[in-house]
């Protein structure tokens, strides 16, 4: 890890707001107030944070979900990873994940999971680089 790269966990909602610029970068339509609601929602479900700062620049983030699946056992989902425009390809990345792994595993995950859009082809790359498999098709329906 370049040595100015710190990475933390966040503990709280205003920490999490706090990064709402970079998390727009993956979402542009998104409003402040409709994040700071869904938040709500899922941090009362057990959703955690984890970032990367170059000194007090956040290079990126990813939340993350411990919980268990028949299919899977206990697992983590890495969601939103989302790397600054301007730290991309700077091994970012890899510093989330490994950090959230490394977290997940002390708790006892037997898998990690994500999903990745179809059109993210460079994410695609580097998730497989980093051993994961595609598995299956991810559904949704709007309601």
């Amino acid at each position: 890890m370049k040595s100015s790269y710190k990475l933390v966990e966040l503990k709280t909602k205003s920490e999490m707001l706090a990064q709402f610029s970079l998390v727009k970068q993956l979402t542009a339509s998104l409003k402040k107030a409709d994040y700071s609601l869904m938040l709500n929602d899922m941090l009362a479900h057990g959703y955690r944070m984890i970032v990367v700062y170059d000194g007090k620049n956040c290079a990126g983030l990813s939340g993350f979900w411990i919980s268990t699946k028949i299919y899977s056992g206990k697992y983590v989902e890495l969601d939103n990873v989302i790397i600054d425009k301007n730290y991309r390809s700077k091994g970012i990345g890899k510093i989330l994940c490994d950090g959230i792994l490394e977290i997940a595993k002390n708790q006892g995950c037997k898998t990690a999971m994500l999903d990745a859009y179809v059109e993210n082809s460079a994410g695609h790359k580097f998730y497989l680089r980093e051993g994961y498999i595609i598995r299956g098709f991810h559904f949704i329906k709007t309601l």
